[in-house]
């Protein structure tokens, strides 16, 4: 019965990791573009350097935040496999040691030392569910997807440039950048709120807490360059 636990499976968490990736491209790709659009808008008023910049800077961000996903997931799929290897060893070497281990895992769930005893000695005949026990609940690693790399890479890269063509948008029917700048404003903010309410929402926070905090975030940034560019131009 606590074998069969154990091995249950949450499934929908295993969605949790595109959610984290989707929230971390979005979260980027509304803010950093929008704060390059204002700080420009400041500097220039031609929507075309925007656009040009903007761009630029999307697929440059896409790629950097894409790639820096792509080697997170790597290390992740590294270090299971590398704690792996050394579990299996320690079952090979120290049997022993690692039914104390076991029984160290249930008695924390209040089982009697004879259950204890009992659970270990039934497990140590399945070494590949004991190592898979130990994983979970030893070291607190879930096995990674074979492909969590390459899909976290494209995921945050999208949502990175789907964030980062919003606060642009405008810019392609205006041309006065400062106007542009008014409605990329307006639109991102709403963005930003709604962006913020669903990611607390997800995360279990509180929402419209969660989404004036990012709202904030993006238009305390967007200030910053945009004065920062009026100061430097005079």
């Amino acid at each position: 019965m606590l074998l069969l636990l154990y091995m249950h499976h949450e499934h929908h968490l295993q969605s949790s990791d595109i959610i984290r990736d989707i929230v971390i491209g979005m979260s980027d790709g509304l803010t950093v573009p929008f704060a390059l659009a204002a700080g420009l808008s400041g500097a220039v008023n031609s929507s075309h350097i925007v656009i040009t910049a903007g761009i630029a800077e999307i697929v440059a961000g896409s790629i950097a935040m894409g790639l820096g996903g792509f080697l997170a997931g790597r290390t992740e799929v590294d270090h299971y496999a590398s704690e792996l290897k050394r579990e299996y060893a320690e079952v090979e070497k120290v049997p022993e040691q690692e039914k104390m281990e076991v029984k160290e895992v249930f008695a924390a769930f209040g089982l009697s030392a004879k259950l204890q005893h009992e659970v270990a000695e039934e497990m140590a005949k399945d070494k590949d569910k004991w190592v898979d026990f130990m994983m979970r609940y030893e070291l607190g690693l879930e096995e990674p997807k074979a492909n969590r790399a390459t899909q976290s890479a494209i995921t945050i890269g999208l949502s990175y440039i789907v964030g980062g063509i919003i606060p642009l948008s405008p810019y392609f029917f205006i041309a006065d950048s400062l106007q542009a700048l008014y409605y990329s404003c307006g639109i991102t903010m709403i963005c930003l709120f709604i962006f913020g309410y669903f990611k607390s929402k997800v995360t279990g926070q509180p929402k419209i807490k969660g989404a004036l905090k990012v709202l904030f975030i993006g238009a305390i940034a967007a200030a910053a360059a945009f004065l920062m560019a009026k100061l430097i131009t005079g």
